[in-house]
């Protein structure tokens, strides 16, 4: 299932944090940012239900999208 999230990582610093910490949370998950998109899009593509971990994760802050 692809999820799709507005983030508040929007620089190369929060970029490397949010890199960090979602490895550890989805080492089996596709994902990738689109930080030239307006709400700097997080896609992951994961056969786990995710959204809980992502909307609680401690470094940065998201939306899911429909």
């Amino acid at each position: 299932m692809i999820y799709v999230f507005k983030t508040s990582v929007n620089t190369e610093s929060k970029l490397e944090s949010a890199t960090t910490i979602l490895n550890e949370l989805l080492p089996d998950a596709m994902w990738n940012f689109d930080l030239e998109d307006w709400d700097n899009i997080l896609r992951i593509d994961s056969e786990a239900d995710i959204v809980e971990m992502i909307l609680n994760n401690p470094v940065f802050d998201c939306i899911e999208l429909e």
